[in-house]
């Protein structure tokens, strides 16, 4: 039985690895701010949190040491940094829930070195002073400089799944099934995914594996835009509206100018076996669909 630790992990795939360490017998502290509640009752222990108040996050883990710690809450290399100096010393690795962000979409399927948090220029400040995919760069570089203890990255693509909280593939759904426009940038464009339970899969297999540094995990395979598209179109029986030059109201989330998709060799080479994305995205879109309405 392992001492885990989980920043985040009451929704979409933090709830599943939550729930996923329970049937291992391990105990789990789960740190949330507490707005989306406590789905595992006195199974876990819920310290609630603000993770980016150092000072709140340090009185609830003061004296207290972890096996495996999961940050899935990271965005900024402040909160990071404070991490770094709350726990060296007190943990035996950090899971850091990275994402494909951290690289360019040129159109290249993109490698763990295609970034390199090593030597990167680090510049300190909040969420609020990056984009998205900068804050995780940033916060990468800050672990990879400042913890004392073995950091794994794992860097996923789009998550999917039925109660992704962001509900991106179902505003692509709900939008064909009321015959709403979409907008896009590039229908050929190709992108790479992973479902919920299979991000969570990885994560539990991540954190006993004898793997370092950032690692990409992604479903199997690619798909453009526009096949995506034909899928939720037969699954609701309608057809798509597409615009190629939508205002921000319309624009798909999966908006992109090129493909930007992202090889698993890594991770497959060190002995994790992924799903194949065309074996479950089609009865993924289908489930979503059928609950429309």
């Amino acid at each position: 039985m392992k001492n885990i630790l989980v920043l985040g992990g009451t929704r979409f795939f933090g709830r599943k690895l939550v729930e996923l360490l329970l049937e291992s017998g391990h105990h789990v502290t789960v740190v949330t701010r507490g707005q989306s509640g406590n789905p595992f009752g006195g199974k876990v222990e819920h310290l609630l949190v603000n993770r980016s108040n150092k000072e709140e996050l340090a009185k609830s883990v003061e004296g207290r040491s972890f096996d495996i710690v999961y940050d899935n809450i990271c965005y900024s290399p402040n909160d990071a940094k404070a991490f770094c100096e709350l726990f060296n010393g007190k943990i035996g690795k950090l899971v850091f829930t990275s994402t494909m962000a951290v690289y360019e979409a040129d159109g290249n399927k993109k490698v763990e070195t295609d970034f390199d948090p090593y030597h990167y220029e680090i510049r300190m400040g909040n969420s609020s002073d990056f984009t998205y995919g900068e804050g995780k760069r940033q916060a990468e570089a800050v672990f990879y400089k400042y913890g004392q203890f073995p950091v794994v990255a794992v860097r996923f693509p789009i998550v999917m799944g039925t109660d992704d909280y962001t509900r991106r593939l179902h505003f692509h759904i709900e939008r064909i099934a009321n015959e709403d426009p979409i907008g896009f940038l590039n229908m050929k464009a190709e992108m790479s995914f992973i479902q919920d339970l299979e991000a969570a899969k990885f994560l539990v297999w991540v954190a006993r594996a004898e793997v370092s540094g950032p690692i990409n995990a992604t479903a199997n395979g690619k798909i453009s835009l526009f096949e995506l598209i034909k899928l939720i179109e037969t699954a609701v029986g309608k057809q798509a509206k597409i615009s190629l030059v939508g205002n921000n109201e319309i624009r798909s989330p999966y908006a992109i100018p090129v493909s930007w998709y992202m090889s698993n060799d890594k991770a497959t080479n060190s002995g994790f076996q992924f799903t194949n994305l065309h074996d479950w995205l089609k009865p993924l879109i289908e489930e979503i669909a059928s609950n429309i309405g």
